[in-house]
């Protein structure tokens, strides 16, 4: 469990994923092979349990959703509907409650005391750009190409920061804004590396222009 004071994480290991085999046809009219399709590690309901124990003991306000599956292969289970943080996250949907769990640390531990440091305001307020989408990593429906981790609940994207001195930081502009804003947004972006698989920022590519991404998938990456 993690606790805002005195704080430790208990990581569960996940279940390695099964390849699920393609089938053939006849032999005057053959049925094409399926490509494999990789089942998703599952987190135990004890793993579960834990975690959203994790999530109360740190006063993280939260709404747990029921398992999701839907067309295409993109999924929704074992997940949790974020609603603060600390401070109010706007635009999320639904995440594995790992991937909310290491989010709510990172807002806590970071982004906050990041935005006294470099900023001198309070943050009160985290934008986001959404969590689940069933889509492919380049942002297409699922029809085509590898699924994101969006399309498992499994990423999150961030945009921007909202203040008390009425200052709103976002990535578009702050990246390669003023210096304090530079500072501000690198400092998240390097804690995060230290907390999430995968976190890719505006210097990846041309698509992460406007925002972070954090997931909990394939990794460690940090760009």
């Amino acid at each position: 469990m993690f606790v805002r004071r005195g704080f430790r994480v208990l990581w569960a290991p996940l279940i390695a994923s099964v390849m699920l085999a393609g089938c053939g046809g006849g032999e005057r009219a053959r049925i094409p092979e399926k490509k494999p399709v990789a089942e998703r590690p599952r987190i135990s309901e004890r793993e579960l349990r834990q975690c959203m124990a994790d999530l109360r003991a740190a006063d993280v306000r939260y709404d747990p959703l029921p398992d999701r599956s839907f067309d295409g292969g993109c999924s929704a289970i074992a997940s949790v509907k974020l609603l603060d943080v600390g401070v109010p996250v706007a635009n999320l949907g639904a995440m594995q409650c790992p991937l909310a769990r290491t989010f709510a640390q990172w807002a806590y531990y970071a982004a906050m005391p990041a935005a006294r440091k470099f900023l001198g305001s309070e943050l009160v307020k985290i934008e986001t750009m959404g969590s689940y989408a069933c889509r492919n990593v380049n942002g297409n429906a699922y029809s085509s190409g590898r699924l994101s981790e969006h399309a498992f609940a499994n990423a999150v994207d961030v945009a921007a920061f909202l203040l008390a001195d009425g200052r709103r930081v976002t990535v578009t502009s702050g990246w390669n804004g003023s210096s304090d804003e530079r500072a501000f947004l690198r400092a998240l972006h390097q804690s995060a590396c230290k907390r999430f698989q995968t976190v890719l920022g505006p210097d990846y590519n041309r698509a992460h222009y406007d925002h972070l991404h954090f997931d909990m998938g394939r990794g460690p990456y940090c760009r």
